[in-house]
């Protein structure tokens, strides 16, 4: 069937969270840690026991990295992601472990930002950046597990080219519509005319354009930002596009994010019967 509406869950320690699924009336989520803490045999048997008692599918593991992040132009580029080199092993061992993980958890996939990735292949950061990369997507593939890269720092074509020279089969894409405007990258639309084959799941989020060469952009509810969600995804559907869109409303946990993931569920369900 394909396009199943989803929802991005913290991870905890006993999987509590994903009883805010049935709230929505959903039953597929993508689990986020950014806490390596979280990062045990246990944690991942007891959510995915209470997944199976919930009757929820798990779409994919949100796999945060250990060190700073700072989601700006000035000091993004220097601590996001595999590019910085002083945390890049550190970076590659953690990811490793999140796939572990995943694979306990039964997630068919990690998910990750890979960084400002560079864009030159001469660039001298460019193949230790690849090789990094290189080796979690085969620790992901020793594991039955794909690699997906979520889109925002770098351009589709970037991104299309690095998973070329990677070359495992279990790359994919998770296509964040909004990053890719609040980055300044493009639009979510060319996005999937550029990675349409690779794309294996969608985060449905909307977003704006920066303002100034400093900041991202502001993330909006969706229908309120710049992403045209029902062209992006009538040209989903026609590549083939079997994966889940899953909500992501990245504002404080309330009844503004709840009231916003219920419109959201809403509109893409709208949008879907359209096509």
């Amino acid at each position: 069937m394909g396009m199943e509406i989803g929802v991005i869950q913290g991870l905890d320690a006993t999987g509590k969270s994903l009883e805010t699924l049935k709230g929505f009336g959903l039953s597929c989520c993508q689990l986020v840690s950014w806490n390596m803490a979280m990062c045990k045999p246990e944690i991942a048997q007891a959510a995915r026991a209470k997944a199976d008692q919930l009757g929820v599918r798990i779409n994919a593991l949100w796999a945060g990295m250990p060190g700073p992040a700072e989601w700006n132009f000035k000091f993004g580029p220097l601590t996001i992601g595999l590019v910085p080199a002083e945390f890049r092993m550190a970076r590659v061992q953690a990811l490793k472990d999140w796939a572990d993980f995943a694979k306990i958890l039964g997630a068919p996939a990690i998910v990750t930002h890979a960084g400002f990735l560079p864009e030159n292949p001469s660039d001298h950061e460019y193949l230790p950046v690849l090789s990094a990369l290189r080796q979690v997507a085969n620790h992901c593939k020793r594991n039955g597990i794909g690699f997906w890269f979520e889109t925002g720092q770098e351009t589709p074509v970037t991104l299309l080219r690095y998973i070329e020279e990677i070359g495992t089969d279990n790359l994919g894409v998770n296509l964040d519509p909004a990053n890719i405007f609040m980055y300044g990258r493009g639009n979510g639309v060319d996005a999937v005319r550029v990675l349409g084959k690779h794309i294996k799941s969608v985060h449905a989020k909307d977003g704006m354009l920066p303002t100034d060469g400093r900041n991202l952009g502001h993330e909006k509810p969706i229908g309120e930002g710049l992403v045209d969600f029902p062209l992006m995804l009538r040209l989903l559907k026609d590549c083939g596009f079997d994966g889940d869109l899953i909500i992501e409303r990245e504002i404080a946990p309330g009844e503004e994010q709840n009231r916003d993931i219920r419109a959201a569920v809403a509109k893409l369900a709208e949008w879907k019967k359209a096509l």
